[in-house]
This record gives structure tokens, sequence and C-alpha cells, in this order.
């Protein structure tokens, strides 16, 4: 069984005690809920900033703890302060140790699009990350079948929030073209064996129509493969680790920003 098979095992059986605490229709009263979710697309490409979505995560399955001491609000904050187009916060508990109350948290300081980094398998996960204040959520290609990518985006839609979609090979990607999907990242890291290797953005990037928001996610550490990723096409780039394994990770992209 691979790393994605147990979150996805695990995510099933969270969820339905989700359900069971929080009904779709109280979260659809949530003050948040109603709110007019900032666009990924106006952002990324606004030339006053960087392109980048910093991710706040305190672990992975492959790294264990990252950063256990900087907290939510400080980091997101120096993030957008430096120049991010937008900020991904994880919320899966056991393998990354996130929460939907860090989503909510970042939500409280930003005036910038914010992802709920997720494995959603079912569309009240969706609910939920507009319940909590996010602007975007990320479907993932490896565990989900065409079908289900149309109908969660298309949900995603319907209450205003924008959807990137995650990809790892062609495959993922030729069966992903729905209106509905406002981005399409290509993920480096394999998440059947959390490998991360370049080359998978560089293979794809020609293949992802011109109407959607090109994002390369995971592996950049270097300023200079911004500049790369930028010539080969993409528009976006999601870094995590990079800044968040560092003492002071706002210290960290002010940094890397000045470099780009």
């Amino acid at each position: 069984m691979t790393i994605l098979d147990k979150i996805i095992e695990k995510k099933k059986i969270e969820v339905a005690e989700a359900k069971q605490r929080v009904s779709l229709e109280e979260l659809e009263r949530y003050p948040l809920f109603d709110r007019t979710c900032y666009s990924l697309k106006e952002s990324i490409l606004d030339p006053e900033r960087t392109g980048i979505i910093a991710e706040y995560k305190r672990a992975s399955p492959s790294k264990g703890l990252i950063n256990g001491t900087s907290t939510v609000q400080e980091v997101v904050r120096s993030y957008q302060d430096a120049g991010a187009s937008a900020i991904s916060v994880l919320t899966d508990s056991d393998f990354f140790q996130g929460s939907l109350s860090d989503l909510e948290a970042a939500r409280a300081v930003l005036q910038i699009p914010l992802l709920r980094k997720e494995f959603i398998i079912d569309v009240y996960q969706i609910a939920e990350a507009k319940a909590y204040g996010a602007d975007i959520i990320l479907l993932i290609a490896a565990c989900l079948d065409s079908e289900e990518i149309e109908t969660y985006a298309d949900y995603a839609k319907s209450l205003g929030l924008n959807v990137l979609l995650e990809v790892h090979n062609e495959e993922e990607l030729q069966r992903s073209f729905f209106e509905s999907i406002d981005a399409i990242g290509v993920n480096n890291r394999n998440l059947k064996d959390f490998v991360v290797d370049l080359n998978h953005s560089y293979d794809l990037v020609k293949q992802i129509p011109d109407s959607y928001i090109k994002v390369s996610e995971s592996g950049i550490s270097d300023p200079k493969t911004i500049q790369a990723l930028r010539n080969a096409g993409f528009q976006g780039f999601l870094i995590g680790e990079n800044f968040m394994k560092t003492e002071d990770p706002g210290r960290a992209i002010k940094e890397f920003i000045s470099q780009l």
C-alpha cells in the first residue's frame, strides 16, 4: 500500500466522522461561507506579486516534522508581505499535522487567495473549505476519476471557489480538462513514493492549454529554477518545505524573492 493509499483510506474515515459532527447545512451557515473569494488568476498574474504560492506545512509523511515552532499567522503574514501571490495551508492532521483551525487563522490575516491543501474525496470537504475561509481548493487527479474531478470542480465553482487541479503525468492531465478548473499544477513529487523530479513539469507544460494558469509544484529550492520554469511557460510556483524547514520562514522567502 502506497502513502497515498494510506492517506485516502484514513480520509474516508475522517470525512464520515466530520459529517456526523457538523452537517453540510450547518457549514453553509458559517460566517465565512458567504464571503466573496479572491481570484487566483488575478493574483498569480499581478505584476506586483511573484507567482509564488507559499505553503505553511508543519510536517510531511516523507520528512516527519518540518517546523513545529513557527505559527500559522506569523508565517502566512510574512509570506504575503514578501510578495507571495497566494498561500497554501495543509489541513490534514494525521500525515501533515495541519487542521481547519490553521486555515481559519490564516484567513484572518490575509488579503490574498488562500488554498486549502487537502486530499479531497467528497463534496463535503469543499463546503468545509468555503466555511473556513479558503479561496481555492485542490483536486488531486491521482486519487479521483474524471467524473469526480468534474463534479467536485463544478460544485466548487458554484460556491465561488477557485479550483487548482494537480496532475503527475500525461494520463492524469489528458482526462482532466474541464471548464470549471482555473489552474493546473504539475506536482514534481510522486505521491506514491514521494520522490521529486522537476522533469515532470518540463515534460507536461506544453500539453496544458493556455486557458489554464500553469503551476509547478514541489522541489523548487533555487530562485533560478523559477526563472527556468517561467521561461518554460509556468506562471505559478508552489513552494512549501524550502521556507518551512528554516528557523524563520518569513526571512527565508524574502531572501529567496530578492534573488528572483
